[in-house]
This record gives structure tokens, sequence and C-alpha cells, in this order.
């Protein structure tokens, strides 16, 4: 196969699409990258000013029968748009292309393995950024790192593709032996710091504060190693230890994408999240009492909108 990575389609024009579309763009050019879109959204982005840290920018946005086969694709839609977003890029796929999920979770990469091929996916974690946006306009101030991995053997062409192409991109990233417990770290980190952080209307700063509001979180984490260790994966104590010391490196007064969700008062990833703990624990007999409260704090919320 041709393993050269020219053109890259991004679907999903939210924090971290707009956080790696940008960076993209400035360092290969505008005609480098797009973003994927239905005709309504479309319309309704053409409306509209995009802004990073005030800075007004602008893509080129094709609806699916516009394009053809792209080299990359970078899912960074949310959970609950991920069946409507394999739809939209479905002609974007071609038998070369490279597919990677920014997505939280632990099951997004394998839902678009089991549409385009496996072969095609690649294990993929976002990082270490607070990139926010609201309405428009993005802001952040650490970019982060991406964590890279294969999934299937024979896909070690794939990644060595994608890293040169991160390299000429300006995109910091990482590539990991063990990316499965990198996935499932990041999981637990997910769960614990975007649910919180939204059940309490809290910032980073008050998350880590000693007290309910922390407790909630380590207590949600600590479910999910018990949780891990039952599927296989062992994440420890350190390893939560390691996620905390992360987070206190994060702008302070900034918020996780759940919480931002909260504030705009649209649908949150509560089902990826305690709801994924939840059905997984009801196998294994577990029981998870931190994310049961958060699990049902939440869906109140979010029926009060």
């Amino acid at each position: 196969m041709n393993n050269d990575i020219n053109k890259t389609a991004v679907i999903g024009m939210g924090a971290l699409g707009m956080l790696y579309a940008s960076q993209i763009s400035s360092a290969l050019g505008p005609d480098a990258v797009y973003f994927l879109a239905d005709q309504n959204r479309i319309e309704r982005y053409k409306k509209m000013t995009f802004t990073i840290n005030g800075t007004p920018w602008s893509f080129p946005i094709k609806s699916p029968a516009e394009t053809d086969p792209a080299d990359l694709i970078i899912i960074a839609v949310k959970y609950n748009a991920l069946p409507s977003a394999l739809e939209t890029m479905k002609y974007a796929v071609g038998p070369h292309t490279t597919i990677i999920s920014v997505m939280n979770g632990i099951d997004s990469e394998a839902i678009a393995g089991n549409r385009f091929g496996d072969e095609k996916v690649l294990y993929c974690i976002a990082q270490g950024m607070d990139a926010m946006k609201f309405g428009s306009d993005l802001t952040y101030t650490r970019s982060g790192e991406l964590c890279l991995g294969t999934r299937i053997k024979g896909q070690e062409d794939r990644l060595k593709a994608l890293t040169r192409y991160f390299d000429s991109a300006g995109i910091a990233y990482r590539t990991e032996s063990d990316i499965l417990k990198r996935l499932w770290g990041k999981f637990m980190l997910n769960v614990g710091i975007n649910q919180t952080c939204m059940a309490y209307e809290a910032n980073y700063a008050q998350a880590l504060t000693p007290g309910t509001i922390y407790y909630t979180l380590v207590g949600a984490m600590r479910e999910v190693i018990s949780l891990s260790q039952k599927e296989g994966v062992t994440l420890t104590e350190g390893d939560l230890e390691s996620y905390i010391e992360l987070l206190k490196t994060l702008s302070p007064e900034g918020v996780p994408s759940m919480r931002q969700d909260g504030i705009a008062r649209r649908p949150s990833e509560v089902e990826m999240f305690s709801g994924t703990v939840r059905r997984l624990a009801a196998r294994h007999g577990l029981l998870v009492p931190v994310n049961d409260m958060l699990y049902e704090k939440i869906k109140k919320i979010e029926a009060s909108y």
C-alpha cells in the first residue's frame, strides 16, 4: 500500500477537531486538511465565524458527496454522534485510508473498525490538552499529545507513516507499546474528571481541592481500576496518581468537555463513561456506587434542560 499521508479529513468541528485541523493547516497549508460534514451542518457553519485563541480561522468543509478517499481521517465527534459520523465519512474511506479517533472512551476504534475494517484503524488517545470550545470559539494554552499504537498485527507500516506525518505537521505524539493500558488509563481519568466536574459544576482547581468533589473524582477512578483488572488490563493506584498529577498541569480555571456540555445545556457523554462502567461492572458482578451516583446525578441535570 501507499503509506504517504497528504490529505486529511476531520469529522467533528469541536475543540479537538479544530485544534488538530489548525495545526495541520499551519504546518502544511490550508489544502492539506478539510472538515467533513452533512449539508445541514455546512449551512450552519457558513453563518459562523470560528476563532482559535481569538484569531479568526476558516477551514474547507466538504459534504459526503464532494469528497474522495482521504489518506487520514480524524474522528473528533461526541459519542452520541459517532453512528452518524461514520455514515458521513463513508465516501472518504478508501483501501489505503488510515483512521484514528481522538474521542474519549474505550470502544470508538472497535466501532469504526467494524464498519470500515480493523486494518485501517489505529489506536489513538488524546491527552494533556486544556482546549475549550464554546459556540464557535476555541481557546487553549496546552495542545497536549497523542498516544499512538497498533490494534492488530500488520499495522506497523501505517503507524510509521502516521508518525512521519505528525512530525511534518508538528503534532506532538508518542508511540505506546501497551496502548490498551493507556486507553484504559485515559478512560479512568475521564470517568473521574469529566463526570465529577459536570455533576458538581466544578473547574479543575475545584476538583483537585480535597473535599467531596475530589473524593468523588478519585472514587470513580478507583472503580475503573477494579473493572480494568477484571477486563485483563492492569491499572494500578500508581496510574491513578500519575493522572492526577497530569490534571494539575492544566489551567486551574479550565473545565473538561462534559462540564462544557453542561454549561451549554447539551447532551453529555455520560453513557460513554459511567454508562460503560455500569454495563461492564454488571457483567463481572462488581459494585460501582460512585459511578452509579454520578450517572443518576448527570441524568437529572440533563432532564432539567
